[in-house]
């Protein structure tokens, strides 16, 4: 595992350096050590993977975010690259490099709260098939190869065809804060868009990252019988006394009243089978447990993987298999 990060700074170029990472960390700043930087990460941090950048002080004052010059290490991110550190032993998963079924992009336009939507649909086959319907699918597609997955797993025969809909996030801040208005747009208008253009068999299931997640959970518990399962990772499920540091977010008032009601509440008419991951090390780790005893004791099965990663598209990409695999199977068992 992953125990400290080190920049080189003979010249003292700097006068200070901070971590710039999801980590949930006491402290961010490095401490000067032998002609260079370094921060110690806490002992027994489960980490496979650290994306991360460094805040510098320079000489002169100016501050300046960066990758990690003498780390030619980089992962893609929704905003930007980031340097990354790799534990010994880590591996991608296998399926990035397996065959995939064949199967054809269509496209189905619809309006969302007044946007025009294009959504790319992938298809595997022809026929009724069912629906994975993923929040911030353009993004998860590339990167985190979703489609990828799809067509590796579908080869494989570990899942049954089905075809999946990469919803574009629109205002993603408003649409995906636990918006009533985007609920309902989402399960009585771009649902029965998607079923009007394709042909799906059964309910769809949702998934979601970050907001994304809290989003697909919102639409379920709002519209109950709309969805057969739900894949949920590193779900932004903000409680007070944990994500206080999140206060900043303009709609951080109404996701924190929607989240207070899912944790007090007795139970719900429509518990379906919920996956859910999250990285071990990541500051949503906490609000996430809670989430997932609450949709536990509502009947929901609902199950918390603890991945080895922090809160970004590489670390969903690798808990997609097996998590994501066998939800399917458990939500459409007739396929």
């Amino acid at each position: 595992m992953l125990d400290h990060v080190r920049l080189e700074d003979r010249e003292r170029r700097y006068a200070a350096v901070r971590l710039c990472s999801d980590l949930a960390l006491p402290a961010r700043d490095f401490m000067r050590e032998n002609g260079g930087w370094v921060l110690r990460l806490p002992r027994g941090a489960r980490l496979a993977r650290l994306e991360y950048q460094l805040e510098v002080v320079r000489r002169d004052g100016s501050k300046h975010i960066m990758c990690d010059p003498e780390n030619p290490e980089r992962a893609p991110g929704a905003f930007g690259d980031k340097s990354v550190l790799l534990a010994p032993g880590y591996r991608p998963p296998d399926w990035l490099d397996g065959a995939g079924a064949r199967a054809r992009f269509e496209e189905v336009d619809a309006r969302v709260l007044g946007r025009a939507l294009r959504i790319r649909v992938w298809s595997p086959g022809e026929g009724q098939l069912p629906l994975l319907v993923a929040h911030d699918g353009p993004e998860y597609d590339e990167l985190a190869a979703l489609t990828g997955y799809a067509g590796a797993m579908i080869e494989r025969r570990a899942v049954a065809p089905f075809r999946l809909a990469l919803l574009p996030p629109g205002d993603r801040d408003e649409w995906y804060s636990a918006s009533a208005h985007y609920g309902r747009a989402l399960c009585r208008g771009l649902l029965p868009a998607l079923r009007k253009n394709i042909e799906v068999a059964g309910r769809p299931v949702g998934m979601g990252a970050s907001l994304g997640a809290l989003a697909m959970l919102h639409a379920q518990r709002t519209w109950p019988g709309t969805l057969a399962g739900l894949f949920l990772q590193s779900g932004s499920f903000f409680v007070p006394r944990l994500d206080r540091h999140e206060s900043g977010f303009p709609r951080y008032g109404r996701v924190v009243r929607f989240v207070r009601g899912v944790l007090r509440a007795r139970a719900h008419p429509d518990p379906l089978p919920v996956a859910m991951t999250c990285g071990a090390e990541e500051e949503n780790i906490h609000n996430n447990r809670l989430m997932a005893a609450a949709l536990g004791e509502h009947g929901y099965a609902a199950s918390l993987v603890e991945v080895p990663d922090l809160h970004n598209y590489t670390g969903w990409r690798d808990a997609l298999h097996p998590h994501l695999t066998r939800l399917l199977a458990r939500a459409w068992p007739e396929h």
